[in-house]
């Protein structure tokens, strides 16, 4: 019956103007799937996000200012008492912590640039076709396109992968490493998954244990310098099956060696010429999957949920690049 209604699902190319990208694929036929998940008896709720913490790893490619806290404050001539708080000069919430990319956060121009010259940004090209003109005119414009305010909420069926297990052979995945197509085909056959497999509009979350490192407070132990992640081939594999997100426990989904941000190593084997972020490019760009960075993962594998309902409400701040979320999940433990 899944593979039946996999089959019925919406299919690219969409309509002309689209900016929700393999989102479309969300309908009747993934709610449908995800309410099997809230109505077992079992089932429970699991929390796929890290909180935010003042003193978390920060990401390199974003500001590490955070939230200043202010004072317990009154209402004059009242009884009340009230508390708050404002975000740092130059805070960028939307590129810390457990986060996900909207569509016109990444995009591609004709080839590699120099730093010795201006960035050639009006030659941006994104998902769908869209030119810099249409998704960011000016440089202090919101995207006019494809911001997080497009993203519909993301309520659908979710399969979890332990690449921990199998690839790493129990050992968390170590910095620059793969997981590929064939690891992915590996993984649903040993979750017993493989009738199931991947269908139009699942989530897919990839538990690599990088996670490991992610500490509060923070540790000096790379989490943000390096990573495990996605190969060329698997996520081209993820497209064909027109996912609607993919997630892991990792700060890139790219595998970034250790070395690679500083110039000192070169990218993952079987990177894409000139682009560093393959899997950005391939899947923000190409197909039009979101991604889901930073997820906290170890305990639904440690409870083997394999499939789930999933909840991803990103905010719809008007023209955001990304957005931090709170992931849930909803699933039986113990499913094989």
């Amino acid at each position: 019956m899944l593979i039946q209604s996999g089959k019925r699902s919406p299919a690219p190319p969409w309509g002309a103007g689209d900016e929700r990208g393999m989102a479309n694929t969300l309908g009747p036929i993934t709610l449908t799937r995800c309410a099997w998940h809230m109505a077992q008896p079992r089932a429970q709720i699991y929390e796929a996000s890290f909180s935010a913490q003042q003193h978390d790893a920060k990401s390199p490619f974003a500001s590490p200012a955070g939230t200043q806290y202010k004072a317990t404050s009154g209402v004059p001539f009242s009884a009340h008492a009230f508390n708050s708080e404002v975000m740092q000069a130059n805070a960028e919430p939307g590129q810390q912590g457990t986060q996900i990319d909207a569509l016109g956060h990444f995009a591609y121009i004709s080839k590699p640039w120099d730093p010795k010259d201006p960035f050639p940004a009006d030659e941006a090209k994104y998902y769908g076709g869209y030119t810099q003109k249409d998704v960011k005119p000016t440089p202090d414009s919101p995207l006019l396109k494809m911001g997080i305010d497009k993203i519909p909420p993301l309520i659908t069926s979710a399969v979890l992968l332990d690449a921990r297990a199998l690839v790493g052979k129990g050992q968390a995945l170590s910095d620059g490493q793969l997981v590929t197509a064939a690891n992915i085909e590996a993984m649903l056959k040993a979750q017993g998954l493989e009738q199931r497999g991947v269908l139009p509009g699942d989530m897919v979350w990839i538990y690599t244990g990088w996670s490991d490192r992610w500490k509060d407070p923070a540790e000096e132990n790379g989490y943000y310098a390096m990573a495990p992640g996605l190969s060329v081939d698997a996520a081209n594999w993820l497209g064909a099956k027109r996912v609607v997100a993919v997630g892991l426990d990792t700060p890139f989904i790219d595998a970034v060696p250790g070395g690679m941000l500083q110039g000192k190593a070169p990218p993952a084997a079987g990177t894409l010429p000139g682009l560093p972020f393959a899997i950005h490019h391939t899947l923000i760009t190409q197909f039009g999957i979101h991604h889901l960075e930073n997820l906290n993962l170890a305990a639904m594998a440690k409870d083997k949920v394999w499939t789930s309902c999933a909840m991803v409400l990103p905010s719809r701040d008007l023209g955001a690049a990304s957005a931090a979320i709170r992931p849930v999940a909803v699933g039986v433990p113990n499913q094989f």
